[in-house]
Formats: structure tokens, sequence, C-alpha cells
């Protein structure tokens, strides 16, 4: 092991019983384990954010696997690469299995072509994929890449999980066991939590604070709790505006003002702009949930949504943020209904898919002279001229009397 690498690329595991978390798909009855250990893999996609150990995996698989092992990454390499590898793989000298595994970094950087030059050779079995990407796999990889493997999402690991692998560094000679160092538990747990699930940050961390800390007199280097936190900087935010995590957040978002939860409305919000989320952008998403969840139980939410949309328009960050939890508190904590958004949509439905008739003549406008004596507008009753401004007539076409589209709820006055 190269000392000179960093701690994170030191630490990375060798064999699967070395690997720390991910039990959701690792655990010893699940098909990942078993098809590792039995060395059948299929072509799989990991996906997950950074740090929470998708190429360390691919690393266990190297070392298990009786196939060639190719790696390459998608920043740097293109179809010539791949040209290289299918050679490799063919030539029965140089490979007498027939097949190889490779593995893919930031597999969602191949544009098309490139995808589409993998294809042939992961359905003939030649070649077994291993990919791995940040980026929600069924938006940015190959259709046909997608049903040829099996997916599997990578979550953050916990702060636990990033203890054991932190205790494990100050241990190991290929870590940092060769350091003479005294550390607290509640320290690394520190530094775990503040990592946010991101080993790679815990880790890097770590290492930063015992190589900028000089060996005390009594021969030991001493990390304490401020030494961490300078080193470790702040937490990290699992969020990035043009990634997977943009869409689950402003997803919980939206869900939390539906669902009437103010503080996790707050929560999301925070999250977002903290993430470098465009405020105007999280404005809109309120004044939609303002119509659309509130709609007709408070109509004034639409009015204080669009007046903050505004607001946040002509002033800016970081001001901005507190016209956002305004409004976003304000449409979380009104009464909901969805009646109109119901309304509109079955009525779309009908136009789109059925006859609805024609409009009635009575309602029809008559704007040139002679058009009366054709029916427009005949036997319309203006309702102001009725008591309470309202009259009885036909407003539907005969073929869509008596189909109800808003329907009040009990949160409608």
């Amino acid at each position: 092991m190269d000392l000179n690498k960093p701690l994170a690329y030191r630490m990375r595991p060798k064999y699967l019983e070395e690997y720390v978390g991910q039990e959701h798909i690792l655990g010893k009855d699940k098909i990942l384990y078993r098809t590792i250990k039995a060395d059948r893999l299929s072509s799989i996609i990991l996906f997950g954010p950074p740090g929470c150990g998708k190429t360390s995996l691919a690393r266990v698989i190297s070392e298990a696997t009786k196939y060639k092992f190719y790696k390459i990454n998608a920043v740097t390499s293109g179809v010539s690469d791949i040209k290289n590898v299918i050679e490799e793989t063919k030539n029965i000298m140089l490979n007498p299995a027939g097949k190889s595994i490779l593995f893919i970094d930031e597999i969602h950087r191949f544009n098309k072509l490139q995808q589409d030059a993998l294809l042939p050779f992961v359905e003939d079995g030649t070649i077994i994929l291993i990919g791995a990407t940040t980026e929600n796999p069924y938006f940015e990889v190959n259709k046909a890449l997608i049903s040829r493997s099996m997916v599997f999402k990578l979550n953050p690991l916990t702060s636990e999980d990033i203890f054991k692998i932190l205790k494990l560094a100050i241990k190991s000679p290929e870590g940092l066991g060769n350091y003479n160092l005294k550390i607290e538990d509640s320290t690394l747990k520190k530094i775990a939590d503040v990592a946010n699930g991101d080993v790679r940050t815990a880790l890097n961390g770590l290492e930063v604070a015992v190589l900028t800390t000089p060996v005390n007199k009594d021969g030991v280097i001493h990390i304490t709790d401020e030494i961490a936190k300078e080193s470790v900087q702040n937490r990290k935010a699992i969020f990035d505006k043009n990634g997977d995590t943009h869409y689950d957040n402003i997803s919980a978002f939206i869900k939390s003002m539906r669902g009437s939860d103010p503080d996790a409305a707050l929560f999301y919000l925070a999250r977002a702009l903290n993430g470098g989320e465009d405020p105007v952008f999280l404005a809109r998403r309120i004044v939609i949930a303002a119509s659309e969840d509130v709609g007709m139980a408070n109509p004034q939410a639409l009015v204080v949504a669009t007046s903050a949309m505004q607001a946040v328009n002509m002033i800016g960050m970081p001001e901005a943020r507190i016209i956002l939890a305004e409004a976003c508190v304000y449409v979380a904590t009104s009464k909901k209904s969805n009646a109109s958004y119901l309304g509109i949509n079955k009525a779309l439905e009908d136009v789109k898919n059925k006859y609805t008739g024609e409009i009635p003549m009575h309602i029809r406008n008559a704007p040139v002279e002679g058009m009366t004596k054709l029916g427009y507008s005949n036997g319309y009753k203006y309702p102001h001229d009725y008591p309470g401004h309202y009259v009885e007539q036909q407003y539907l076409p005969d073929e869509m009397i008596g189909t109800k589209y808003y329907v009040k709820d009990e949160n409608i006055n």
C-alpha cells in the first residue's frame, strides 16, 4: 500500500467481509452478496451519492471474480477504450475465459454513442458491466442498458458505519496505525456525523487533522474536538441542484406543504437554499401548491404565494429566504382542497376523449348585427337583472348536462 495515497483510497476494502454498510443489498441473504460470493455476477448499475461506497464495491468485486477486471472512467475514456477492452476480452491468449468485467465510473457521463457501443457486448455476455453513477440511471443511462442490468441504489452511510471505518483507519497500518494518536470516540463520532453519509469526507478530515497537528511533548498527536471541527469544516450538504437529490428534495418540499407540516416544509426549503437552489424556482413551487393543494379552501394563499414570488424576484438572496419561509408556512398551515385541481383534470379528460356537443346558442356571442337572426345570443338571461344576481339557465352543451366537475369538499366554505 502506497502511504502517499489519500487515506480514503488506502482504506478501501479489499474483500466483501471488510465492506461496511449497504446491508439492504449486501446482507448475507441478499442477491448481490450471494452473486458476488459465487462469482455469478450479471451486469449491474450502482447509483448513490458521493462517498457511499460505489467504487469500493467494484474493487471488492474485482478481488472476488475469476474474470479479467477492467476499470475506466467515463470522464476520460471513449469508444476506443471500450473497443480495446472488447478486443482483449475476445483474445483467447490474453483471456481464456472469453468474458470480462468492465467497471465504468461516472457512467452517466458517457454519451448515447458511447453507451450504444457497449450494448451488443453486454447483451451477448462478453462484458459484465458494472456502472457507477451519482445520478439516477433511469434518467441518465441508455434504457437498453438499464433493461439488461440489475440496478442497485446505495444509501448514504450511517454515522455508525462511518464511525466503524474511522476506528479501523486509526488502527490499520495501511491507514493511520503508524501514528501515535490519541482521539476520543466522541470526537470520531462528531466527524462521522458532520460527514453526512460521505465516508470520503470523514476520512479526508481525519487525515488533515492528523497531518497538521504537531506531536505533543508526550510524543502523542492529540486530536481534540476543536481540531476535528477545523479539519472537517462545515457539515457536508447532500444536495445537488442538478442531480437526483434536487428532485427528491423538491418532491419532499411540496409534499410537506401539501401534508400541512410547516416544520418539514421549512427543513426542505432550508436544504434547497443551502444547496444553491434558485429561490425563484422555489417560489414558483409554492405558487403551484397554493393553487393545487390549498385552492378554494383558502384562495388568499394564491395571493400570498404570488406576492412572495414577485418579492423574491425583486429582492434576491439572502433576504428572499424570509419571504419564501413566510409563503411556505402560510401554504403549509392553510386548510387544503384540491377540488379545482380535480375539476380541471376531469374536464380536460372529457374534452380530449369524448364528444362533448356544441356550445348552447343562447350563451354564444353576437358581435355582428344579424347574428341574432341565426340564433346567436337569443334567449340569454343576464344574471344581474334577477334577484340575488342569479337565474337558472343552461350553460353546458346538451350532451354534458348534469356533469359535475367542481365538487365542494368539507374545507370549502
